[in-house]
């Protein structure tokens, strides 16, 4: 009898892991240590034991909600979203105004409701696979996380409807394509199309918004600045084109606003295409032809940002490539020693400009720096999503694959300055690129898948 008081009370001693070891078989060491991997990966650390799943702790506080949220939210991912419509609205030929900044709040609307109803509709998957997630873990319940994605989407939904019918039209079709891939299509082949349109459906947003809002603004009082004016000298040519960033283009319809953003979007969505192929094998690994072939298609939608150009119409702002001559920053001298900032055209004998000229260097050009910026955009894109995806096709572990997934996510932020500079926007790639330290910061202590 003593020997047995003495062997339970040493059972007793043994760590939560040994001791289900010792009782329950190797499962149940087995579930243990992964819920320890997957505390580890997501930053939490894998020394605590799991919480119950069925009730939450007895000192879990404020903290430890608002932690649960963000988990939920997948915040650090949220920086990926704002390009979407600056890229937007570039590939309309506008400057971000009012209505941009109406698509980016649906799209971080939408964006959100679509992780939360993701969690939900996954809570008894993730239970087996991912049981340190805020739902399985007792965190935040079913019903909150449905509730959630119900606001969110109808937060989403009448903020584009302040941008106009247009814009209210897309964003209603992507909310949908949001809610039908949690739902259902996840599981099945068309899950990456699906995630692949939601994406192309958020850049199309943002230009049907921007060049809605743009056209309907009453005059003198758009949403941004209006082009800029200029008091010829006598015996000066000066003609003005598109202002920085496009501010001075021609209003679009919603329709022409659709089909000059499409071929940004579609690049936006194939990177997306890849980077949801992936992220199916996450959670088991295993997969090495799908990393290699989406890592091929990182380089080909590389090497199309770099050498593809907008046509150019009459009376829009040219664009500047890889060698082109189009105007990106400021003013600058065409060939034919004509200035050019708006859509006004003022005729005389052709001199040069003597303040375009101070302002343009000789050894720098407007084309010359918008095309440093583009080429620099497009490297950092297949730096962040090269090299993940390299590894998960060498060593298709888990731990790697879901890096390689968490690399392509952070990757359209780069992806999407590019197409905003390709664009003949500079100013706003600049300003989604630096969304890229706040992003890398925030997921080294919430994990974006």
């Amino acid at each position: 009898m003593r020997w047995r008081l003495r062997a339970l009370s040493a059972l007793g001693a043994l760590p939560a892991g040994l001791r289900a070891a010792s009782v329950g078989g190797g499962h149940a060491g087995d579930h243990a240590g992964g819920h320890a991997l997957q505390d580890g990966l997501s930053g939490t650390g894998g020394t605590a034991p799991a919480p119950d799943r069925h009730r939450p702790s007895p000192g879990r506080g404020r903290g430890d909600t608002v932690r649960a949220w963000t988990e939920l939210f997948r915040v650090s991912a949220l920086f990926s979203v704002p390009g979407d419509a600056l890229a937007g609205a570039a590939a309309v030929g506008r400057s971000p105004g009012r209505g941009t900044a109406l698509a980016i709040g649906a799209s971080l609307c939408l964006y959100e409701a679509g992780m939360a109803l993701n969690d939900w509709a996954d809570r008894e998957e993730d239970a087996v696979d991912r049981p340190h997630r805020p739902i399985p873990s007792g965190r935040i319940s079913p019903p909150a996380a449905l509730g959630a994605a119900g606001v969110l989407t109808a937060a989403g939904l009448a903020l584009a409807a302040r941008a106009g019918r247009p814009a209210l039209a897309v964003a209603t079709g992507l909310a949908a394509t949001v809610w039908a891939y949690d739902l259902h299509l996840k599981h099945t082949k068309a899950g990456p199309a699906a995630m692949a349109a939601a994406r192309t459906l958020d850049l199309l947003l943002g230009a049907t918004a921007t060049a809605t809002a743009t056209a309907t603004a009453p005059a003198g009082r758009g949403p941004g600045p209006g082009p800029r004016t200029a008091r010829p000298a006598r015996g000066v040519t000066v003609r003005l084109t598109a202002a920085p960033d496009n501010v001075a283009a021609p209003p679009r319809p919603a329709l022409g606003a659709l089909a000059a953003a499409l071929p940004a979007a579609l690049v936006l969505g194939a990177h997306t295409y890849g980077v949801t192929a992936v992220s199916r094998h996450e959670a088991q690994g295993g997969s090495t032809a799908v990393p290699l072939a989406v890592l091929a298609t990182t380089a080909g939608l590389s090497a199309m940002v770099l050498a593809a150009r907008r046509g150019r119409r009459p009376g829009e702002p040219a664009t500047p490539g890889l060698g082109g001559s189009g105007l990106g920053l400021g003013l600058g001298v065409t060939g034919s020693g004509e200035y050019r900032e708006g859509s006004q055209h003022l005729t005389g004998p052709t001199h040069h400009h003597p303040t375009a000229r101070a302002s343009t260097p000789d050894h720098l050009t407007a084309p010359a720096l918008t095309s440093l910026l583009l080429t620099a955009f497009t490297g950092a894109y297949l730096r962040t999503a090269g090299p993940p995806l390299l590894h998960a096709a060498l060593n298709p572990s888990p731990p790697l694959t879901q890096r390689a997934v968490g690399g392509g996510i952070r990757a359209m932020i780069p992806l999407q300055a590019a197409l905003a500079t390709r664009a003949g926007a500079p100013g706003s790639g600049l300003a989604v690129m630096a969304l890229v330290p706040l992003a890398r910061s925030l997921a080294r202590k919430v994990s974006p898948t």
